[in-house]
Parts: structure tokens; C-alpha cells; sequence
């Protein structure tokens, strides 16, 4: 059974008080610092660099009207309807920013008319890319990746601290074998 907990033991003056609790103690109290201030760091840091990365991205595209060069396949020929948000790829025409025709491959509705409106992105040079994440998409993703991160980077310190402490224990065990060594024959003859 143990007694009641005291706080900051290993730091209080007791005649049973080993230079090894002491050394733990420090380590400890060091291991938990760096694991917060790392973890926390790295985590800032991702997170950061990651928003500021989709707002560049965000920033280098542009929508552009694009037209329907035929129509747009069926999604399956065992169904007549499309599933909600179901896309096929269709071939479509649009007028780049330097004012030069480009064709390109695009996910569209089913079943889609010629000659039909559809909305593509494109970066500086007129070239198809993804549609941007939204500023709420990249803040999530951010805040996503910059916990894993920070998570990752403190697991690094915790670790170190956690297998400085297991040889901390297998010395003080190993010294308190020895002693005992030393001591328990004693004992046999005072009983």
C-alpha cells in the first residue's frame, strides 16, 4: 500500500533521498519542458507553413468559363440515373488569359449537352489544375497536419526521456542488488 502523493518529493530534504531520485526528478521535469516546447514548436510551425501554402495555392488559380466540345458520356449503361455528385471525364474547350484556344479533360455531370457551361480552374500559364481548397479546407488541413506534426516531433523527446528513465531504474536496481548482497547475509545472524 502506498500513502498519500507529495508534491515535489524528490526535491525535498529526506535522509532516504538517493542522488538518483534527484537526477530523475530533473529529467523529468526537463523531458516534459522540451516535450511541450518541441511538440508545440513543430506543430506552430507546420500548421503555418501548410496555410500559407494553400493561400499561395489559392491565389495562383483562376476559374475560366469552359465549353463542352460533345456530349458528355452517360454514367453507366445499367443505370439511367446518376448518382448525386457522381462525374464523368468530358472533353471541353476554354480561352486561356493570353487569349489562345485550350482543350483539356474535365469531370462533369453525366450526361451533359454540348456546348454546355462548365467552370475549370487554371494556374498563370492557362494550364487545368484542381480546384483550390476553401479558406475552411486549409485551415482544417492545417490545423490537422500541424497536430500530427507536433504530436510526431514530441514522441521524439518523451521516448528519450522514457528510456533514460528505464536505465535510471535498472542502475538503482543494480546498485540496490548489490548492497543487498552486501547486507542480507547480516541479517541471517541478528535474527
Amino acid at each position: 500500500m502506498r500513502g498519500p502523493r507529495v508534491w515535489l518529493w524528490r526535491w525535498r530534504r529526506n535522509p532516504l533521498r538517493r542522488r538518483a531520485d534527484v537526477v530523475e526528478g530533473w529529467l523529468v521535469l526537463g523531458v516534459w519542458l522540451l516535450t511541450v516546447l518541441a511538440g508545440s514548436l513543430a506543430g506552430v510551425t507546420v500548421a503555418r507553413s501548410m496555410s500559407d501554402g494553400l493561400a499561395h495555392q489559392r491565389a495562383g488559380r483562376h476559374p475560366a468559363v469552359a465549353h463542352l466540345v460533345a456530349q458528355a458520356p452517360q454514367a453507366s449503361a445499367a443505370r439511367r440515373n446518376p448518382l448525386p455528385g457522381e462525374r464523368v471525364w468530358a472533353e471541353v474547350r476554354w480561352t486561356a488569359a493570353d487569349g489562345s484556344a485550350r482543350t483539356g479533360r474535365v469531370r462533369v455531370v453525366p450526361g451533359s449537352e454540348a456546348g454546355a457551361r462548365v467552370t475549370v480552374w487554371t494556374d498563370h500559364r492557362g494550364h487545368l489544375v484542381d480546384s483550390p481548397v476553401t479558406p475552411g479546407q486549409a485551415a482544417l488541413r492545417a490545423a490537422f497536419l500541424g497536430g500530427l506534426a507536433g504530436a510526431a516531433t514530441a514522441l521524439v523527446p518523451f521516448s528519450g526521456g522514457l528510456l533514460l528513465r528505464v536505465r535510471l531504474e535498472r542502475r538503482r536496481l543494480t546498485a540496490w542488488d548489490t548492497e543487498w548482497a552486501r547486507l542480507g547475509p547480516q541479517w541471517g545472524r541478528m535474527v
